[in-house]
């Protein structure tokens, strides 16, 4: 067993990882936040609502494939604490192998997923109409998403934050900039924001790549072709590890999405004015959630490293560590939604039956990031070390057992609260169910 760092050590590293994740993962609901806002300005409520419904049908796609990210870092921060040089060179080749013949086969497929998407949410015609507009511009951005998820994923292994900060960071500017001129300039509404999303997760690529080859590629020997071809890249068994723990974060993150999508689909049925509401109070929903998450990947980079090298107590201080973080960040956020709700919510936009319409709801929101805090780090905890099989059948549990049939009982009795009294009791669970388990598989206790 290793010796145990000092306590500061721990939280200088957790922290030095979480900055640059929280920064640029708040980017991203930002961006979503600029581009509602924007949209939400607009003359009819359906621009709105077409947003909502075409990046619910992206969220299934590309959350879906999030494995590129999540799985990847996990099992490159463990051959990293290893020192197994051969086996970081391997999975960097893989995320980008799957991810190129992943975006690609999305692309062929667009006409099925716009049209079966809409079936499955059955929005209003005018929403469908500019929804369908959105998904089939869009869906070519495929192949650069999901490469940059593969790739940031590596980048977190290899314990960088900063680089997946500054590649997401300059991408949401470039989408920024791109919308605004798109929309506001030229007038062309829903199609605006579909192109500058697919031109900016291009420029994207190409920031990451250039970082890439100038920062580790060129530190591999000369001979490292011949040395990949007989390494154990193409080994059975090294691929059947690696699909497994894709599998595995593969079906939790569809369980998440179908959870979103339920929500959102609920939201869509009652109406174009609750899907306007509950679409901007999911825009704080996830600025708060990509804020904790900020310190989960932190736990899954350095629980990894940790669970490679077989460091049992720092393995316990990180996690211990990482979950204070989680828990404080929480905390802080949910107190300023609390203070600041109505002037947070009239930011992204100005009609009166809208706000109104929060003020019923809000409470959720308020709660949220207090809630979510355990079972995010607990995430990155169970995915760093590539225990994936508990990820996967928690959230089995929590959504189809729990989620889906709570809501449907208290339904007729709450009315519109209760898609939000599902989805804050689901990820009470999710916590509770995760923290029970964790002394099994991590032999752990936090006190």
């Amino acid at each position: 067993m290793q010796p145990m760092a000092p306590t500061k050590s721990y939280n200088s590293k957790i922290v030095n990882l979480a900055i640059p994740n929280i920064l640029s993962n708040l980017s991203v609901p930002l961006l979503g936040a600029v581009d509602t806002a924007i949209v939400g300005r607009l003359d009819e409520l359906y621009y709105l609502g077409a947003i909502a419904v075409g990046s619910l049908v992206f969220d299934f796609i590309f959350w879906g494939f999030g494995f590129l990210r999540m799985g990847t870092t996990g099992l490159v921060a463990q051959a990293l604490g290893a020192a197994n040089h051969q086996m970081i060179q391997n999975l960097w080749l893989r995320v980008a192998l799957f991810g190129s013949v992943l975006g690609l086969t999305l692309i062929v497929l667009q006409n099925p997923i716009a049209h079966w998407s809409l079936i499955i949410i059955s929005p209003s015609a005018e929403v469908a109409q500019y929804a369908t507009e959105y998904i089939r511009i869009r869906i070519w951005a495929a192949p650069a998403t999901l490469l940059l998820y593969g790739m940031n994923g590596w980048f977190l292994g290899m314990q960088n934050a900063r680089i997946p900060m500054i590649i997401t960071i300059v991408l949401n500017i470039i989408n920024l900039v791109l919308n605004v001129v798109f929309v506001l300039v030229l007038d062309w509404k829903v199609a605006g924001i579909a192109f500058g999303s697919v031109i900016a997760s291009y420029l994207g690529l190409f920031l990451a790549l250039a970082i890439f080859f100038q920062s580790y590629a060129k530190r591999w020997a000369s001979g490292w072709w011949r040395e990949w071809q007989k390494s154990d890249f193409w080994e059975p068994l090294t691929w059947k590890e690696w699909l497994g723990v894709n599998r595995d974060i593969f079906i939790r993150t569809l369980c998440l999405i179908f959870a979103y999508a339920y929500f959102t689909t609920t939201s869509a049925r009652a109406g174009d004015l609750v899907l306007a509401t509950n679409t901007i109070l999911l825009q704080l929903w996830y600025i708060s959630s990509y804020g904790i998450d900020g310190f989960a990947y932190a736990a899954e980079s350095l629980s990894g490293m940790y669970w490679g090298q077989k460091n049992t107590e720092a393995f316990k201080q990180v996690v211990r560590k990482t979950m204070q973080w989680g828990l404080g960040l929480g905390l802080s956020l949910s107190a300023l939604f609390y203070v600041g709700f109505e002037s947070l919510f009239m930011l992204f936009t100005d009609k009166p039956a809208v706000v109104e319409q929060a003020q019923y709801v809000m409470l959720y929101t308020v709660i949220a990031p207090m809630v979510n805090s355990i079972c995010f780090i607990w995430d990155g905890v169970y995915m760093g070390t590539s225990n994936t099989k508990p990820l996967r059948n928690t959230m089995l549990i929590t959504t189809f057992l729990l989620y889906v049939p709570i809501h449907l009982f208290i339904e007729p009795y709450a009315g519109i609260h209760a898609i939000w009294m599902a989805m804050i009791l689901f990820m009470i669970a999710r916590g509770v169910l995760l923290s029970t388990l964790a002394p099994r598989y991590f032999s752990l206790k936090l006190s």
